[in-house]
């Protein structure tokens, strides 16, 4: 890795990104960051491809001999051409983000995920499968469809319901007493099942439940998601669950039974898990008979959710919808923010005054604080923050509760933000918070040399 830990080898990446008219200044210094990895990079530069793609080319080729998969770095170029860099080496307390191009989210527990991801479902009393479910119906249907098709043992399918730990449903039950789909290497048989269900079906051995830690893609946005599951809700707010029956696929969604419905919704009725979501799911049709007879739901999601505001921003601008039943909303203070239901609180600069938490303190479900570098009136407040279990603060906040010992002990991942591309000294704080929860230190190597002036 003695290239990499060359001044010589990032010149062309520095060059390229100071090229760049937001990190150009004749009288103060600039500040760039970024990540490289043996298979791409994250730079901010705008220019060409080919261009970037040279410029990164050596220290691509340095990482592959040296197995590393990525590095993270930041510099201050002074008007003079004198220049600071630093590498921040992979570790495994560091969670890459974007967002935060030097360093990432800092994981203060091994294998700890986000509460909406460890959230079970909610029970729902009296839950029945929809009038449309007709398991007499599907059997003649499919049947018709698949004249030739062997089904499983009673036993068979018995056995799956065991291994799952929910029993099955009529539904459910009736689509593998028809056809196995295990002929081995028979697609042809494979593919005539999948046409007459509706979509590429699983074998029975194959059926899974969603699992919910499997959908999760880090801490950030991961954090900054909620989802809650209000009485008008069909599906469930739930990245998984043990009752959503995994049985197909479109090649690259999942459709699942649904036996842990929401207050709205049937017991069977069919969701599609998508891939490219990690919180919620979408109904589909309203049992596993409608869906082979394609009738499907023509709103996608069935009756709406709760609009209570469980992910709020104050002063962030307009609030973006997360998922299934998620509130959410751009308030233009704290107060407006208060409320039981509150899981996750973003604070953006608004109108220039810095925001007290005070209002917040003690709510039972505020599990997420982000808050901009200056926007707090009072960072040790975030100590009347009971239930957090992701912090992300600018630099300052941070030294403030580190100095006072007011960081909060319930957090499970942190997040450094900065101004202006001022990312050097965010390691060694980054490290005074990891030093709490005794977790290793990130390694950095700062490079100085001369880039000449006038880049």
């Amino acid at each position: 890795m003695a290239s990499v830990s060359d001044f010589a080898t990032w010149e062309p990446v520095l060059r390229l990104m100071l090229t760049d008219d937001a990190y150009r200044s004749a009288d103060r210094s600039a500040r760039v960051a970024g990540r490289i990895s043996r298979y791409g990079w994250s730079l901010g530069h705008q220019g060409s491809l080919s261009s970037t793609r040279s410029a990164v080319e050596d220290i691509q080729r340095s990482l592959a001999r040296g197995g590393v998969q990525e590095i993270a770095f930041s510099a201050e170029v002074r008007a003079d051409g004198t220049t600071t860099l630093g590498l921040v080496w992979p570790s495994p307390v560091v969670e890459p983000a974007v967002g935060y191009p030097d360093l990432g989210v800092l994981l203060l527990a091994d294998g700890s995920l986000p509460e909406p991801w460890l959230r079970r479902p909610e029970p729902v009393p009296g839950a029945m499968p929809a009038p449309s479910a007709d398991p007499g119906l599907l059997e003649r249907t499919l049947r018709e469809r698949l004249p030739d098709a062997i089904g499983a043992t009673e036993e068979e399918i018995s056995a799956a319901g065991v291994r799952l730990g929910v029993p099955l449903s009529d539904e459910l039950k009736v689509l593998y007493r028809v056809t196995r789909v295990d002929g081995g290497d028979d697609f042809e048989a494979a593919d005539r099942a999948g046409d007459a269900v509706g979509c590429e079906l699983f074998g029975l051995e194959h059926l899974g439940a969603v699992d919910a830690a499997g959908r999760h893609r880090g801490w950030n946005p991961g954090a900054k998601r909620a989802v809650r599951t209000g009485p008008g809700t069909a599906v469930q707010g739930l990245a998984g669950s043990p009752g959503w029956i995994r049985f197909g696929t479109n090649g690259g969604d999942e459709f699942a039974v649904d036996l842990t419905p929401g207050p709205a919704g049937h017991l069977g009725q069919i969701i599609l898990i998508d891939h490219e979501q990690s919180l919620g799911a979408e109904l589909v049709a309203d049992s596993l008979t409608d869906f082979v007879l394609g009738r499907m739901r023509a709103d996608g999601r069935g009756p709406g959710g709760s609009r209570l505001p469980a992910e709020v921003g104050v002063g962030v601008g307009v609030g973006v919808g997360v998922g299934v039943g998620v509130g959410t909303g751009d308030l233009e203070t704290v107060e407006a923010a208060a409320h039981p239901a509150l899981e996750v609180l973003s604070v953006g600069p608004g109108n220039g005054e810095p925001y007290s938490l005070a209002p917040v303190a003690g709510l039972p479900r505020l599990r997420t604080l982000t808050a901009a570098p200056g926007t707090l009136a009072d960072p040790l407040e975030v100590a009347g923050l009971t239930g957090l279990e992701f912090l992300e603060l600018g630099a300052r906040e941070w030294r403030v509760l580190l100095d006072a010992g007011a960081v909060p002990r319930t957090l499970k991942a942190a997040a450094i933000t900065v101004h202006n591309q001022r990312h050097l000294p965010v390691v060694p704080l980054a490290n005074e918070i990891l030093a709490l929860w005794n977790r290793p230190r990130i390694v950095q190597t700062l490079l100085h040399g001369d880039l000449g002036p006038g880049v």
